[in-house]
């Protein structure tokens, strides 16, 4: 659809000047001088406000005659790796105890330089920061399982204990003996139509699923850390496997509810909270106040409220069903712009 209105258009003209990624998803500008359309946080010289139409979904702007930009690949999901960053995962995945080095990247017609930087900006970590990563996440589950520091550490292709062991306190915060009665929590980074996610999952279930530009979610994981008595480090486990195949079945319109094993720590309250949550049927909306009183806590609204702010599993656990009393949008860690692509999602696929 064609936006009209003039207040929406001068938001959503803000939100392309300051590359808000909070609005991926929830419209896309079509460029009237060039004939291409684009997500608001395309790296494109902004365009002049006369110039921009502004529609609702890529299909609109096709429709409309125009063309998906190719630096900001509008019609696929906005940050998907691009090929040879993939390529580069791949040789990874291959054997995660050998080192891919920059001459093997160059050898496979890579660019060390491009890798390095889209895992900065994607991970927050160096190419080589992440594979160091992946081989102490599985040195620390075999050291797990009962075996010894030193097979966990030339297995995991270290050369020498004091090296293993350096590494392993830099990135866990313990020696690898002082750090066996600890849990891990994995993590893994997913690609959504309105922009990338973390999903971390214990060996009981799936216990954070958040849009990586949350405010203030470094606390969240050392939070859950402390909570869990866990370290979290790169990977993935059935349950995040089975969570980026619902997730990507709920974005498409075909699960209108989840059944994946969640591990959510917190108190009585916040559990019964969160339990409450995910009784708000996949297109319908609900209050604080008609919560707290289906809970039997008609006077614990605000702390109804408060628990919905400590929710850290976003969509599967459905804080955005949650709207005011009068029907206006609440808070949501996410931005009040995906929560209402969200709503609106599911009420056109209910």
């Amino acid at each position: 659809m064609l936006i009209h209105d003039q207040q929406k258009r001068e938001e959503y003209y803000e939100a392309v000047q300051k590359k808000n990624s909070q609005y991926i998803g929830t419209f896309f500008l079509a460029v009237k001088t060039t004939g291409i359309f684009c997500i608001p946080t395309c790296r494109a010289r902004t365009p002049k406000f006369e110039n921009i139409e502004f529609f609702t979904l890529s299909k609109d702007a096709l429709q409309n005659g125009y063309r998906p930009c190719k630096i900001c690949k509008p019609t696929n999901h906005a940050y998907e790796p691009p090929k040879d960053i993939q390529k580069a995962i791949e040789l990874v995945n291959q054997n995660i105890f050998e080192k891919v080095s920059d001459y093997q990247l160059k050898e496979n017609g890579l660019q060390p330089e491009k890798v390095r930087r889209w895992f900065k900006k994607h991970h927050g970590m160096t190419f080589q920061a992440y594979q160091r990563m992946l081989r102490i996440n599985s040195a620390f589950q075999d050291l797990k399982k009962g075996k010894q520091v030193t097979d966990s550490a030339f297995n995991s292709g270290y050369n020498s204990l004091s090296g293993f062991g350096y590494t392993f306190k830099v990135l866990v915060g313990d020696s690898p003996k002082e750090s066996l009665n600890k849990s891990v929590i994995l993590i893994t980074r997913v690609t959504t139509p309105l922009g990338p996610m973390f999903i971390c999952a214990s060996d009981k279930g799936i216990c954070l699923v958040e849009f990586t530009d949350r405010k203030m979610l470094e606390i969240e994981f050392r939070d859950l850390q402390k909570k869990m008595d866990a370290i979290i480090l790169q990977g993935e486990n059935e349950h995040i496997k089975t969570c980026k195949k619902q997730l990507n079945e709920y974005f498409n319109g075909s699960r209108k509810s989840f059944d994946i094993p969640l591990d959510l720590p917190g108190t009585p309250f916040q559990q019964l909270s969160w339990k409450e949550l995910q009784n708000i049927p996949f297109g319908a909306t609900s209050t604080y106040q008609e919560m707290a009183k289906k809970i039997g806590k008609e006077t614990a609204v605000r702390a109804m409220a408060n628990a919905n702010g400590h929710n850290r599993v976003a969509i599967i656990v459905p804080c955005h069903r949650v709207i005011a009393k009068g029907g206006s949008l609440t808070g949501y860690g996410g931005g009040l712009q995906r929560k209402q692509w969200l709503l609106d999602h599911e009420s056109k696929n209910k």
